[in-house]
């Protein structure tokens, strides 16, 4: 079995394609053949070593994949052989609130993650796709799609059909969040500095998009495409660059959604600009198996597409990563590990 090994802080270049032998099955678990893996901005943080966590020896890398199972060990009882499954992002956070417990452990970041021909998990880490789903666009649900879930429909403060979401960036999170929303009734604002994928954006059924290089402050920009309203709910995955002008988007009782660091962690909000507008800032670190279930069937239901923007063959891992590194995708990349 081949899988890819990395050692955070080795960067794309550390990229090394393995052997590795066949091991039996333990109680519970099961073996996936894997069909398909994308990424996130994450793997680039793990492969760079800048991320939340890191480690002393080599891992698979990639907490996104999707594949058939092969064989079940023990005591399985909510899977099959032949059974097609996705991969929860935090193999021990089933359900409910989070708790150090349940996060203890995250695929591709301090264990070993999706981007290998078969992997071996627990049966309570693993969601069967619909019908509906390709193993290719299932893959890119377990990260992005749970994380924009999350922080529209979970943690928002009660979304309600007409209300809007900004999004920023036109990555994977975004995109999917874009779709999300739109398929809720929601109306969508995004941003990006490319005019070419703001028409893709629209295309998509973007209500309104702005080009930050056209207007730096595109906080008022939002303010006025919403009579002075808001956005509801802003998925905020610039970090410091952006953070203020999220919160100054943001409506009355809105949330801000922090998701990611793109321009780095920090910088300073002040707390006047939350109490004056009984706004809430929360942090979204991805979620539960069950918020995976979830949007699955949402997408399924919704007939939902996940926007792909590009697929790489298992050899072309490394030619992958970099795609993604130049930030010239709209929406996700996958990695097509197996026909």
């Amino acid at each position: 079995m081949r899988a890819y090994q990395i050692l955070p802080g080795d960067n794309i270049d550390g990229l090394q394609c393995v052997n590795f032998p066949e091991r039996e099955l333990a109680l519970g678990e099961v073996r996936v053949r894997v069909h398909a893996v994308s990424l996130n901005y994450r793997d680039l943080m793990v492969a760079s070593g800048n991320y939340l966590v890191n480690v002393d020896n080599p891992i698979i890398p990639c907490s996104d994949g999707a594949g058939e199972v092969l064989a079940v060990g023990h005591g399985v009882t909510s899977l099959q052989v032949g059974d097609r499954v996705a991969a929860s992002f935090f193999p021990h956070w089933q359900d409910g609130r989070t708790a150090p417990a349940k996060i203890r452990h995250a695929l591709g970041g301090d264990i070993d993650g999706m981007l290998a021909e078969e992997v071996i998990l627990h049966e309570d880490a693993l969601v069967k796709i619909p019908s509906q789903l390709s193993y290719i666009e299932a893959s890119t649900m377990p990260c992005a799609g749970v994380t924009a879930w999350n922080a529209i429909f979970r943690s928002s403060n009660d979304i309600q059909p007409g209300d809007t979401v900004l999004l920023l960036g036109t990555g994977g999170v975004s995109v999917l969040g874009l779709q999300l929303a739109k398929a809720a009734g929601l109306r969508t604002i995004i941003t990006s500095s490319s005019d070419e994928k703001l028409q893709r954006a629209r295309e998509l059924g973007a209500h309104h998009t702005i080009n930050y290089r056209a207007i730096p402050e595109w906080q008022e920009e939002v303010l006025r495409l919403t009579h002075g309203h808001g956005a509801d709910v802003v998925l905020e995955v610039g970090g410091q660059g952006t953070v203020n002008r999220s919160v100054a988007s943001c409506a009355l009782g809105g949330s801000v959604a922090i998701i990611g660091g793109v321009s780095g962690f920090g910088g300073e909000v002040n707390p006047v600009s939350l109490l004056a507008g009984a706004k809430r800032m929360v942090g979204i670190f991805v979620g539960s198996r069950t918020m995976l279930d979830n949007v699955m069937r949402f997408a399924a239901v919704s007939n939902l597409e996940p926007v792909v923007d590009r697929v790489f063959t298992f050899d072309q891992a490394k030619e992958a990563y970099r795609y993604m590194e130049s930030g010239s995708h709209f929406g996700k990349v996958v990695i097509a590990v197996t026909p």
